[in-house]
């Protein structure tokens, strides 16, 4: 991921991490778009993926010139909501200090089976 950033200048859009399919995040008119996170450990509990998401989206706001303080919303999917309690104790642990975005979480189908979390967020980018 340490492409660098592609800047479209005909239509003012920065993009992040582009490939054939999508950009892991998408920066216009100051507000920063990241794609779904999901975990890249291929076993672990809710726990170690909650985690290695947020540690990704961490990375990814830092590389679009933002951070968590700036989310305005999440959506976060769960394989299993029986998940939800332990996902929120990490979630609750990493905004402290900060103020929590809208959000929803709801159980989906994940896209590969050793899926339990994605999470997609927007954010502002600082004034």
């Amino acid at each position: 991921m340490d492409e660098p950033m592609d800047l479209d200048m005909t239509s003012s859009l920065q993009r992040i991490g582009t490939t054939a399919r999508f950009s892991q995040a998408v920066i216009h008119n100051r507000t920063v778009y990241l794609a779904g996170q999901v975990s890249q450990l291929t076993e672990g509990d809710i726990r170690a993926q909650t985690q290695d998401v947020l540690q990704q989206i961490d990375a990814l706001l830092a590389r679009a010139g933002t951070d968590k303080g700036h989310l305005l919303s999440a959506q976060i999917w769960l394989k299993d909501m029986a998940d939800y309690p332990a996902m929120n104790l990490l979630w609750d642990a990493w905004l402290e200090g900060v103020q929590a975005p809208v959000r929803a979480c709801v159980q989906a189908p994940m896209a590969k089976p050793h899926y339990r979390i994605e999470v997609l967020v927007i954010a502002a980018q600082p004034a």
